[in-house]
Formats: structure tokens, C-alpha cells, sequence
């Protein structure tokens, strides 16, 4: 517990550096950290020396989407085969269709660049393997879709933005889209096949994320603003080595997350600001029988120097976790007075998802009203599912040595509430100098804790 709030004092980069990769342009800046549960190295690449490929060289037009996508593609390749190089964007504004990276490639946006996504569910088939809260499924490709790629970037100072007009017609939840899900989730749970998993069709309405980084690495994502999304907007997947800086994300629709990392590692969050209309962050690890199939936990992500408009939660961990999440260091943070937010930190799970939760570490946090409080833990959140599929295989989630330190929110109905299960209480929860300035309903609210201490 003491090492904690020593390493507060010690939150900086030790350094950064770069090494030669001799068999492409594409270098490697390596980032060491240093977190409560010891230090983290994350590697991002640096195209510093790759050749730029202006789309504009390659036949694209504004006003033309189809001259726009196909330039883009072409580009794309271009630079994949020079082993790296800066996909550019220029200024004006682009229509195009879906974006498929590959290796060793920059996307560049230059100040005053728009790029345009269509709106058109065509526009983003054939159908990827990508997944759906957390079920592996093939579906339609993500806006801009990475699979089994090393070494890529999205950088610059322009916009991507998503055209609305027919996934908000698909944000409500119909019985087609029910049956949909329904028909995936019994798939997942019988472990089908993820090809035999084919969800698009006339009516399941599975929206795509904005941005899906599928079992990739040295990933950088930089500068950008992004507007708008169709499904959760930066989805990080069974990826590792991800630095997501100084973005600024504004999504307002359902379900539009601003970063899910999922079963990710080595994941640095910082210098960003969420305007959102579900969380900012939301860490995940697979829904129930995907994340016990995959095995791979979300850990070792660092969230730090963060601003938040508007969101559900600063950080929701779950409820997604199957795979387990360990090792969070949220740090320096701060929640615009007047954001809609229910808590700062919630970690949300339910009998089926089994998984684990552990070392979660959040300081330096500061927020004005909070429609219910600071620190949510609750253990029965099944949302649509609790009525719409029965539990197959019952599973609970030890959650335990949860860390708060120098936490400040105006208003609050709590500053903690903790539901645990008698079967498996919550364990060692340690808050340090965490104030709500006016508590509206009960301090502590708190059922099967073990260890609980205010400091």
C-alpha cells in the first residue's frame, strides 16, 4: 500500500528512444513508466523517415467517394510495400468508405483535413472478423479496421468524422436486433465457430465501431479529432503496445464509448478529451465464454492528464471481463463541472462473466457534481441480457485491492457504493483523502466487503 503513494511522486516518462528496425523505415519509440505495480514499456512507431503519399497522387477527388476510398486503398498498399510510409490526407474535405490499414503505415491528416465517412452499411462489407460487446462474431468492418497489423498510426491535426443519417436509425433495439444478439450469444456460448458467427443481415443492426485495432501492435494514435461514431468510437482488440495522445473525441449516439481497450496490454491513454454519450473509457475483456476461450486479460493500461465533458463514467471497467483486467493506473484526470456523469470509477460485472478484477489504482482525480458517486462496484449489472437469455454457466468475479487516492468531486449521492456477493466478497478497497464536498444520500453504501478503509 505505501509503494502507491510513492510512486505518485514519480509519474513522468523515465525516457524515450528509438531503435532501428534494418528491414523498414518504420522505427520504434520505446516509453517506460512508472505505475503502483512497476514499470510499464509501451513501444509506438515513428515514421519520422518514411516516404509521404499524398492521396491526391493516387487519383483522389473530393466529391468523389468512390475515386476517394480506392486512392486511399491504393496508397495504403503503396506504403505497406515500401515496408512504411504517411498515407496523407490534405486539406478539404474527403468522402470515402471504409479504411483497411496494414502494416507499417501512417494515416496522415494535415491541418484543415476532413475525411468523411459514409453512412452506408454497404459501404463496409464484405463482412470482418471483429466482435460485438464483447462476442466474437463476423460483421461489418469497423470505419477504419487494422487486423494482424504491426507497426500503425493514425496521426496529424484533422477530423474524421462518421456520417449519421442511417446508424441513428439503428440505435434502438427492436425485437429483430434482440432475436440477433440473442441467436450470438448462444452461438458464443456453445463455442461455434467465430466464422460461422455471420451477423449481418436485414435486421440484426449490429453497428460498427469507428476505429478497431484487431489483434495488432506498436500501435500510435495522435492528435486527431474524432466526430461522431456509429458504435463504440477507438476499439482496442486482443492488441498490445497502444498510445492514444491528445485526440479530441465528441460521440454523442448509443453506446459511444470513447476507447475500449479489450484484452489489450500495455496501453497508454493520455492527453485526451471525451465528450461522449456512454463512457469515456471502458476496459474490457470479453463477454463469458469469449474471454475464458481467449484468455488474455486487459492489464497494464495507464489513463492519465484526461479531460471529460461528458460521459457515463470516467472509467468503467466491465461489464465485459471474462478474461480478466488487472493492473489500471488512472492518474491526473479532471471531469468538467456539469458533465452528465454517474460515477468516476465503476467496475460493473454479474454472475456469468467469472473473469477477475484486480490492482486498480486511481489519484489525482477531480470532478463537480456526480450524479451518483465517486466509486460504483456492483456485481449484478446484466442490463438487456438479464431477461433476454438465461445464465448458462454461472461464474463470479473476484474483484479486490482497489486503491483511491486525492479524489474530489462537488456533489454526490455517495462516495462509495460496494455490492459484493456473500459467496464472494469485494476485497481490500482503500480510499485516501477522497471527498465528496456535499454527500446527498449515504457516505458509504456498502454490502459483503472485506477490508474496507477510508483514510
Amino acid at each position: 500500500m505505501e509503494k502507491f503513494f510513492v510512486y505518485l511522486l514519480c509519474l513522468l516518462p523515465i525516457f524515450v528512444c528509438a531503435g532501428n528496425d534494418t528491414e523498414t523505415e518504420v522505427t520504434l519509440d520505446k516509453r517506460k513508466i512508472k505505475t503502483p505495480f512497476g514499470v510499464v514499456s509501451v513501444e509506438s512507431p515513428n515514421f519520422n523517415s518514411c516516404e509521404r503519399l499524398p492521396i491526391t497522387d493516387y487519383g483522389a477527388l473530393q466529391d468523389n467517394q468512390t475515386a476517394t476510398s480506392k486512392a486511399i486503398t491504393t496508397a495504403i498498399e503503396k506504403a505497406h510495400k515500401l515496408g512504411g510510409g504517411i498515407v496523407v490526407i490534405p486539406a478539404g474535405e474527403w468522402l470515402t468508405g471504409k479504411i483497411h490499414l496494414k502494416s507499417n503505415v501512417n494515416l496522415h491528416l494535415d491541418k484543415g483535413a476532413l475525411l468523411l465517412f459514409s453512412e452506408n452499411p454497404a459501404d463496409y462489407l464484405p463482412a470482418v472478423h471483429s466482435s460485438w460487446e464483447g462476442m466474437e462474431c463476423y460483421n461489418y468492418s469497423p470505419l477504419i479496421y487494422a487486423y494482424e497489423c504491426k507497426n500503425i498510426a493514425i496521426t496529424g491535426q484533422g477530423e474524421i468524422k462518421a456520417k449519421m443519417d442511417v446508424w441513428e436509425t439503428w440505435f434502438t433495439r427492436p425485437k429483430p436486433h434482440m432475436e440477433s444478439i440473442k441467436r450470438l450469444y448462444n452461438l458464443a456460448s456453445a463455442y461455434t465457430p467465430v466464422e460461422q458467427r455471420q451477423m449481418v443481415n436485414d435486421t440484426a443492426h449490429l453497428r460498427p465501431q469507428f476505429i478497431q485495432f484487431n489483434r495488432s501492435e506498436n500501435v500510435l494514435l495522435e492528435g486527431i479529432s474524432i466526430t461522431n461514431s456509429p458504435f463504440w468510437t477507438i476499439h482496442t482488440y486482443l492488441s498490445k503496445n497502444i498510445i492514444i495522445r491528445n485526440l479530441n473525441v465528441y460521440a454523442h449516439g448509443h453506446n459511444n464509448d470513447g476507447v475500449d481497450p479489450e484484452m489489450s496490454q500495455n496501453v497508454l491513454i493520455e492527453n485526451c478529451v471525451f465528450d461522449q454519450g456512454d463512457d469515456a473509457i471502458a476496459i474490457k475483456s470479453g463477454r463469458n465464454p469469449e474471454g475464458w476461450r481467449l484468455k488474455t486479460p486487459s492489464k497494464n493500461i495507464i489513463i492519465r492528464n484526461c479531460t471529460v465533458k461528458n460521459g457515463h463514467q470516467l472509467i468503467a471497467i466491465g461489464s465485459e471481463l471474462s478474461g480478466g483486467i488487472e493492473n489500471v493506473f488512472v492518474d491526473s484526470c479532471v471531469v468538467m463541472d456539469g458533465a452528465k456523469l454517474n460515477h468516476l470509477l465503476f467496475i460493473k460485472t454479474n454472475e456469468r462473466m467469472g473473469g477477475y478484477v484486480r490492482n486498480i489504482y486511481a489519484s489525482n482525480l477531480q470532478a463537480g457534481r456526480i450524479e451518483l458517486g465517486i466509486l460504483g462496484i456492483e456485481t449484478d449489472v446484466l442490463y438487456q441480457w438479464r431477461n433476454l437469455v438465461p445464465t448458462v454457466e454461472r461464474r463470479l468475479t473476484p474483484i479486490k485491492d482497489v486503491y483511491l487516492n486525492n479524489v474530489t468531486a462537488k456533489n454526490v449521492q455517495f462516495v462509495s457504493r460496494i455490492l459484493g456477493q456473500k459467496e464472494l466478497p469485494i476485497e481490500n478497497i482503500v480510499l485516501k483523502n477522497v471527498e465528496g464536498k456535499t454527500v446527498e444520500e449515504k457516505k458509504h453504501i456498502h454490502e459483503n466487503v472485506l477490508n474496507f478503509q477510508q483514510q
